[in-house]
């Protein structure tokens, strides 16, 4: 293939915009919609044997399915891929932008509230491609891209896991030294959370200027991974919020258990540090936050202003794993919903079921206004939409009525399941 081919199928080439070690990437026109694509090329490495040629199809068609499963604003879309010649490709969105890696240099930094605000719409990305059962098992600067209008979009998913499916995780370290979690580097089982930790990473970077972890090579690099913390951010930076401080040394826990459980743990936390950074009113409501809560399922029949409402007339709360919510027994109006993490109900002295995110809890005692019939335990940590009566009281009637209809359904789900 020339480094300039006129088309590629029926895409035509306008000019080569970046090579790596195995293809080149060219921006191109599809004549069909007219717009503008990119296009991912990977050359089929055939002179070394049938076995070594279908692993590398196998590899690309990866990236191909997991990131063609994926549409969301956060993360690259995926329009076609095939086989033409010698090579493969895939013809994704073109974002005309900057990968993060042109911000990790001391002199080109951006400022502290973009890099948080970049780094919050990230964690909507990685949430939603793991809630479709995608481990990226890559991030670092280079796949991510801001786009001029300052958007940043995940790409790249050669590597991914898929959950789901017939494809399986290859064996061996994957991924790129610098921004490995420590159970990638010790080969250990990988989960949603080895993301969380690369993008720790690139946050410190983001920040500082400096690699979280470096090294005079590759096993260096992995060997402080797995034993020894970053350098203070504030050694660098003393101008720094703490809060900064405090989530990166959650995101690069060496332990998962001390590590954020999910990204939306992670966006919290981030919310946060962009109110203090921008010295935002607590009443104002991200968009992101809006998006996600709509899809959950309890919320899926609310409107997203009527979910702006709904903010407004409740409190967000995080607590930590091992917390007592509710107390079997108490009296009180509040009913809560779980946007993230999961409890355990308990009667008595017996664990009855557990909740995840998406479902709610203490609805029968504000809709009777009887005591507690369970107790609820955060299992690790969450983060809570916590009503009381009043404030439900305060939302207009069809928000009320959308309530009750989801109140309904939701007893009648655990009736049906004997809970």
């Amino acid at each position: 293939m020339p480094d300039i081919p006129e088309t590629i199928d029926r895409y035509e080439i306008i000019k080569k915009i970046g090579q790596g070690s195995r293809g080149i990437v060219y921006l191109g026109r599809d004549p069909y919609i007219d717009r503008q694509v990119a296009i991912k090329t990977y050359r089929v490495p055939q002179h070394k044997g049938p076995k070594v040629v279908k692993r590398y199809q196998k590899r690309f068609f990866v990236e191909a399915q997991s990131a063609g499963l994926l549409m969301h604003p956060n993360i690259v879309a995926v329009y076609d891929a095939d086989m033409a010649d010698d090579f493969c490709y895939i013809t994704m969105e073109y974002v005309d932008g900057h990968t993060l890696e042109r911000f990790c240099y001391p002199d080109n930094l951006l400022p502290v509230d973009r890099v948080a605000e970049t780094i919050f719409s990230v964690c909507q990305g990685l949430e939603y491609a793991h809630q479709q059962g995608v481990i990226h098992r890559d991030i670092k600067p280079p796949n991510i891209i801001l786009s001029s209008s300052g958007k940043p979009k995940i790409t790249d998913f050669s590597i991914a896991f898929m959950k789901r499916g017939s494809s399986t995780l290859e064996q061996g370290l994957f991924g790129s030294p610098s921004y490995m979690s420590p159970e990638q580097v010790k080969e250990d089982p990988i989960t949603e959370q080895t993301d969380l930790f690369s993008l720790g990473a690139i946050l410190y970077e983001l920040l500082t200027g400096k690699k979280a972890f470096e090294g005079n090579n590759d096993y260096s690099v992995m060997f402080k991974i797995v034993t020894e913390d970053p350098p203070p951010i504030f050694e660098m930076r003393p101008e720094l919020p703490p809060i900064l401080g405090e989530i990166l040394t959650k995101a690069l826990a060496k332990e998962t258990a001390d590590r954020y459980k999910n990204s939306m743990e992670f966006a919290y936390d981030l919310r946060l540090a962009i109110r203090d950074l921008k010295e935002t009113p607590r009443e104002t409501h991200d968009k992101e936050l809006i998006n996600y809560i709509h899809t959950l399922p309890f919320f899926s029949n609310f409107t997203e202003a009527q979910i702006d409402e709904i903010l407004s007339a409740s409190n967000l709360n995080k607590v930590e794993g091992g917390k007592t919510i509710i107390e079997e027994g108490e009296i009180d109006d509040s009913f809560y919903i779980l946007i993230s993490g999961d409890v355990l109900v308990r009667k008595g002295d017996r664990d009855v079921a557990v909740l995840e995110n998406g479902q709610c809890f203490g609805e029968m005692a504000y809709l009777t206004g009887e005591a507690r019939t369970a107790s609820i335990i955060a299992r690790s940590d969450c983060i809570l939409l916590k009503f009381s009566a009043t404030l439900l009281e305060k939302l207009s009637e069809s928000i009320q009525l959308l309530f009750f209809k989801n109140f309904t359904t939701t007893i009648l789900e655990r009736l049906s399941k004997g809970r």
